[in-house]
């Protein structure tokens, strides 16, 4: 395969081409309620080429590598029909070439474990949510696994061999109360593993099944001004959509706005806050080594002591903005070209203990887990799975309906606690953006204290 990738390479006559090849093996099984809605496997081939042509992007993927050199010819001609209508060229920031395999460990290599024995487990997980308690009126559960086998090659000299295996679990329960009180909880696990995993999950179910009935007892919150003590899930997702979106180069080059918010050396928040993006942590999910232009994958610091320190790069946009490439480009597959993306995502840990960062609130609200969200610019508004009442350092009753809104900027001032407990934390599902979704990534932070929190509610 290698000599017709090089082949490919030579019948393209840009000023730089890359070949991406992917095989991926794929699993599902989906429970819902008593039903088993779904049970799949697949397996698929393919790849993508693209040209770099007088300042001009030319594309074509294929299915076949008996297809390539045909394919990189097109793609040269694609490349310089767009190099013709376009008012700027587009340059790449250079980089050293790359050669190297990386192979991936599993204690239990999900490629040999039988579709059956993976659709028992999830049974047996869902079954567990149903029989937990007659209010439970419905369930949902799924797994899937997938191993993903990437080459990459491109004509600077790179050649890059990556497996990259991924297994995500997501179990959601709904429970039925008294006047059509509906109720939903619900976890995820996902890491770069192999089945092991998923096994011995039922306290997992039992947590899931039993969230959902606690909240049908809970008390709508009251809206209003808080002190807010988010835990890591929550906090993590916080920073990914509210903070590290507005970190990609691709979006903040194109917005004016941004560029007069986004200036390098600006003070965000306190001076131990520290906003990380972080290419590679061995198991976390989609983590590979390099990124899907071949680049190695580093540690970037978006917020360093309180003061934005750095955005997330392709060797496009670091050749745009004259910084250095951070290895953040990224595609779903070989079906789409590389945009700039966030991988491991997270607040270091501060110097507060949980009790700590809890003593101090006379009247607050501790927000839990994430059960959505949007952002729009700087504005955000999220919704935790669930919430407690903080009075007088303690915590009390739990409420429901939480939904925190605000001004990530003005949020990231109001920090006034860092815990020392941080937690990076794999999920199910994915980022999306551009049309690409979902991508696997990972968020992460300690709990964290904001003040002036606006939640609606009541």
């Amino acid at each position: 395969m290698l000599k017709k990738l090089k082949e490919g390479l030579r019948a393209s006559k840009g000023e730089f081409t890359e070949i991406r090849i992917e095989k991926e093996r794929r699993n599902e099984v989906k429970y819902e309620g008593e039903k088993l809605k779904n049970i799949d496997s697949s397996e698929e081939i393919g790849g993508i080429v693209r040209t770099l042509v007088q300042g001009g992007w030319g594309i074509a993927t294929f299915n076949s590598i008996d297809e390539l050199s045909k394919k990189a010819k097109k793609a040269y001609r694609i490349g310089k029909e767009v190099a013709s209508s376009m008012d700027e060229r587009i340059e790449l920031a250079e980089v050293q070439p790359q050669k190297e395999e990386v192979i991936s460990e599993q204690k239990k290599d999900v490629r040999e474990i039988p579709l059956e024995e993976k659709r028992d487990v999830v049974k047996d997980y869902n079954r567990t949510m149903l029989d937990h308690d007659g209010r439970i009126e419905s369930t949902r559960a799924v797994y899937s696994d997938s191993f993903r086998e990437l080459t990459y090659l491109n004509s600077e000299g790179t050649e890059l061999y990556q497996e990259v295996p991924d297994v995500t679990l997501a179990l959601v329960a709904i429970a039925r109360g008294e006047k059509n009180n509906i109720q939903t909880a619900h976890d995820t696990i996902g890491e770069a593993s192999g089945f092991e995993l998923v096994l011995d999950r039922d306290e997992m179910a039992e947590e899931v099944a039993s969230g959902a009935v606690s909240l049908l007892s809970a008390e709508p919150v009251d809206g209003g001004q808080y002190t807010v003590l988010l835990n890591p899930e929550l906090a993590g997702v916080f920073i990914h959509e509210a903070f590290g979106h507005l970190c990609e180069a691709d979006h903040f080059y194109k917005n004016d706005r941004l560029q007069d918010i986004m200036t390098l050396g600006r003070q965000f928040g306190p001076e131990n806050l520290n906003v990380v993006d972080e290419g590679f942590i061995e198991g976390r999910r989609g983590n590979l080594p390099f990124d899907d232009e071949g680049v190695r994958r580093k540690k970037t610091y978006l917020i360093k002591d309180g003061k934005l320190n750095s955005f997330l790069h392709s060797r496009e946009t670091a050749k745009k903005m004259g910084q250095e490439p951070t290895g953040n480009a990224r595609a779903i597959s070989y079906r789409h070209e590389p945009i700039v993306r966030m991988t491991n995502t997270y607040i270091e840990g501060g110097d507060k203990t949980f009790e700590e960062l809890i003593s101090s609130i006379d009247h607050g609200i501790f927000a839990k887990d994430a059960y959505g969200g949007q952002t729009q610019l700087e504005q955000f508004t999220f919704s935790a799975g669930h919430g407690r009442i903080i009075e007088n350092g303690e915590i009390g009753p739990m409420v429901r309906d939480v939904v925190l809104t605000g001004n990530i900027f003005k949020s990231l001032e109001n920090i006034t606690g860092i815990g020392d407990d941080l937690d990076i934390i794999g999920s199910a599902g994915g980022c999306g953006k551009g049309g690409q979704m979902p991508l696997p990534v990972t968020d992460g932070a300690p709990h964290i204290r904001i003040e002036d929190v606006t939640i609606g509610g009541r």
